[in-house]
Formats: structure tokens, C-alpha cells, sequence
């Protein structure tokens, strides 16, 4: 229910038809119910188990829809108007779930938009949707062909281009974050190369509490960096020299 309500607020993608389970008549469904009606979107209500039919397993909340593609911006769309940006991209990482849940928190972090390669999530985004709590129908989207491609274009733009590292990298706690950013956070398996690592502007890294030789996962990696991002800014802006 969730991922749905999220996609109608947002208007992020086309919608053909909503199924609902006749039973539930709670105040979110019925609030998703006149959502739908606003958008002009017919609502079917149909036995619960015609729903578990249709999706996998039951973690559906009462609620399937037939919807279209995600509808995508330009790179310089994402630029926020006004506010300094800080834009992401999840790169190389392959499991939809754990794409979903480091967009859920670079959205809650205050990210202003998600850079994707052109893969088709079509098939996943079921998934991605309900592990990002809606997360990816609401942040503004764009496709970049090549993250060279978007680090060039965002660079001319003022943006510093930002890479999660272990080696040769600085402490995001010792690190202006303040700044326009274009931050690249690499997958589990496939991360950032080498090459684009070297040629960014800043390596960071996120201290342990204690000795450990592992990298964290991609989604405990996005939050901390994105919450430390929101938490200097949120600083920023409170400091009575910014006033």
C-alpha cells in the first residue's frame, strides 16, 4: 500500500487500475481510495487472495496496481532551485532490496535527487519500491548512460564529485559536506573503479568504532553518509554566522 500511495502522491508514474481488498476499510485505504479518485484512477475491490495471486507473497497491505514506466527527469532537473544541491547515485548495485532500502535513506537524508544506469528495475520495482517505503516513486530520478557522463555534467554545473572509499580517503567527520556534492556510493560486489575513484574530488570514508577489515553494505553506507551530509548542513544553517 505504501509503494502505491507513494507512486499517486508523486504522480511518478502513469496508472491503469488499482485492485483493493474489498475487506479493508481502514482510513488509509480509504485515503488511497480518494487519492486514486483525484487522480482519476478506477479502484476495483477484489477478494484478498486474488491480490496474493497477483503479487509476491503477502506483504502487499491489501493493494495491487497496474502502472506504466517511471517517469524519469533530465540530469539538470534534479538541480534544486535555491538550495544547495546534493545529488546521489547508486552505482553497480545489483539486488533491488538493498537498492531500495540506501534510497529510502538518501531520501529521508534530504537528497534532492537519484542518478540510475539505464537498467530496466521494471521487473523489480515491486521490490525496490516496498524496501525504499516509497522512497523511489518520490525522489526526482534521472538516467545517466555512463557515471562519467553525470560526474562531467554535474561538475560543470559547481558540484564537488564524491566517492565512498576505505583507502586514500578522509573521514566524512573531518570533511566539509556543506558544499554542492554529487555523491557515488558503489555497490557490494561492483563498486566504484579505481580510475573514477582517483579522479574525484573527494574520497570519504566512514569511521569504525572499533578494528574491522570489512566494508559496509550499501545501505548502511548510504545512511551514514547521507545523514552526516544532512547533519553538517542542518548545522549550517543554524550557525549564527550563517545568519
Amino acid at each position: 500500500m505504501i509503494a502505491v500511495m507513494a507512486a499517486l502522491e508523486a504522480d511518478s508514474r502513469p496508472f491503469e487500475r488499482i485492485l483493493i481488498d474489498r475487506a479493508r476499510r481502514d482510513y488509509d485505504m480509504l485515503k488511497l481510495v480518494r487519492r486514486a479518485g483525484e487522480r482519476g484512477v478506477g479502484v476495483e475491490r477484489v477478494p484478498e487472495a486474488e491480490i496474493d495471486a497477483l503479487t509476491d507473497g503477502r506483504t502487499h497491505g491489501g493493494v495491487a496496481a497496474w502502472v506504466g514506466e517511471r517517469r524519469l527527469m533530465k540530469l539538470e532537473a534534479l538541480l534544486p532551485i535555491g538550495e544547495t544541491p546534493f545529488i546521489a547515485m547508486l552505482d553497480g548495485v545489483e539486488d533491488p532490496y538493498n537498492f531500495g532500502q540506501a534510497v529510502r535513506a538518501l531520501y529521508a537524508a534530504g537528497a534532492h535527487g537519484l542518478v540510475v544506469r539505464p537498467r530496466n528495475w521494471m521487473s523489480a520495482a515491486g521490490v525496490v519500491a516496498r524496501a525504499s517505503a516509497g522512497a523511489s516513486e518520490r525522489i526526482p530520478t534521472a538516467v545517466a548512460e555512463t557515471l562519467e557522463s553525470a560526474a562531467l555534467l554535474f561538475r560543470g554545473h559547481g558540484l564537488k564529485i564524491a566517492v565512498s572509499a576505505k583507502d586514500n580517503a578522509v573521514s566524512i567527520y573531518d570533511t566539509d559536506l556543506t558544499i554542492p556534492l554529487f555523491l557515488v556510493i558503489g555497490g557490494e560486489k561492483r563498486g566504484v573503479t579505481r580510475s573514477f575513484a582517483d579522479a574525484a574530488d573527494m574520497r570519504l570514508k566512514i569511521p569504525y568504532g572499533r578494528a574491522f577489515p570489512m566494508s559496509l553494505g550499501t545501505t548502511p553506507a548510504a545512511a551514514a553518509l547521507a545523514f552526516e551530509i544532512m547533519r553538517q548542513r542542518m548545522a549550517s544553517r543554524n550557525s549564527p554566522t550563517t545568519r
